[in-house]
């Protein structure tokens, strides 16, 4: 939807299940028309559509495209942004560390991002601009050398090429959105510095590169490496780079107590990562581990070395508090909307994205999944409201 200062907000639908176009097409018939219904007031409703590798492809087959902008224009949607961080399975199996697969040094990584911007510029209406988000080039994990990290700013050179043309071409803005994430090859702001830097000192003709391409900020995952909203937005974007999207969502945090980390149990499930990153105080280092497993481990073993605080990767009910000896990073979300209350025009999308339903503990699921989205976009146009960021009725 449509908001004060030209700002576009919805919620990923990366939350529904859907690796085909039909299925995720089935996914919006089922779900977002519901949640639209409920809190669009009948204006043109934003979508925040999630393709994987196998639905780009199914959805850019003759006739497809067309069907479904005429779905969009019947039902009062459009579509503002794509998810293009997972490029296949997102739910019911292992996904962990294969969501950064095939990652930025591969030419299917290109591939798969070049033709979601082929299919955003036909589905975008008039004068409303474009974005994709996408991982952040790598993970740590993957043993990025020399000749890794050159292929991945070779790629994002000629994604950004691709863009440009297609933008160029439909007229619309169209943007990138790396997006850090806890060890992510680049996953605080100083690490986002630090990249863009390297790929300007490998091409520094690229003088266009940060009109096309800029940065996906999710508040979960900056929360969660104990930064500061305002402060890291305010570093990202004096130093040039663009804001193409926020991601607004929540993560746990804890004390480590022995009854809360034994309650941290029930989150410990095999789909996703859960990266966890331990504060041991302001003069000391954070003590980062690849996933819950690591950190429950550790927790058993050196039950007095877990320091003064946890955040875990694990995206929250951003309506609702965790409550039960846990407490939420939902400060850092509120000081993003306060840093764009000041900003406005900083940043033109933004997505609320907790797709972490299906394995949420049961207690804290509201209602049905509808339920709960309806809840956070109470929440959320509450919240910008008082910032003077939404539309105010007649």
């Amino acid at each position: 939807m449509l908001l004060n200062h030209g700002i576009h907000l919805g919620y990923c639908t990366n939350i529904h299940r859907g690796e085909t176009w039909e299925e995720t097409w089935n996914g919006l018939k089922n779900y977002t028309l519901r949640v639209k219904d409920r809190v669009s007031g009948g204006k043109p409703y934003g979508i925040g559509l999630r393709l994987s590798h196998q639905a780009a492809q199914e959805l850019s087959a003759p006739g497809k495209i067309d069907e479904f902008k005429a779905w969009l224009e019947a039902n009062g949607c459009y579509v503002f942004t794509i998810n293009g961080f997972p490029y296949g399975s997102f739910h019911g199996t292992r996904v962990k560390e294969h969501v950064f697969k095939p990652d930025w040094s591969t030419p299917e990584r290109l591939e798969y991002t070049n033709l979601l911007f082929d299919i955003l510029a036909q589905l975008l209406p008039p004068g409303v601009s474009g974005s994709v988000s996408t991982l952040p080039g790598s993970h740590k994990t993957f043993n990025v050398g020399g000749d890794e990290l050159q292929a991945i700013f070779s790629n994002l050179r000629q994604c950004r090429e691709h863009i440009e043309k297609v933008a160029s071409k439909s007229g619309h803005d169209l943007h990138l959105g790396l997006e850090p994430e806890p060890l992510g090859l680049f996953e605080t702001s100083g690490e986002t510095l630090k990249f863009f830097g390297l790929y300007f000192d490998r091409n520094p003709q690229d003088r266009d590169f940060l009109k096309f391409v800029g940065l996906n900020y999710d508040t979960c995952h900056l929360a969660i490496e104990f930064e500061d909203a305002q402060t890291a937005l305010k570093r990202i974007t004096e130093n040039g780079i663009r804001l193409s999207k926020l991601h607004f969502s929540s993560a746990l945090k804890l004390k480590p107590t022995p009854e809360n980390v034994a309650k941290l149990h029930a989150f410990d499930e095999p789909v996703y990562f859960h990266q966890v990153i331990a504060s041991y105080g302001k003069e000391e280092p954070l003590r980062r581990f690849k996933d819950l497993p690591d950190a429950l481990q550790f927790a058993a073993t050196s039950p007095g070395s877990l320091g003064e605080e946890w955040r875990v990767h694990f995206h929250i009910p951003i309506h609702a508090q965790p409550g039960g000896g846990f407490d939420s990073t939902r400060d850092h979300l509120i000081g993003a909307m306060d840093w764009l209350a000041q900003n406005p025009t900083k940043c033109q999308h933004i997505e609320m994205e907790t797709y972490t339903w299906e394995v949420l503990p049961q207690e804290m699921r509201s209602g049905d999944v509808v339920d709960q989205l309806v809840r956070e976009y109470e929440w959320t146009l509450a919240e910008m409201a008082s910032r003077n960021l939404t539309i105010k009725s007649s």
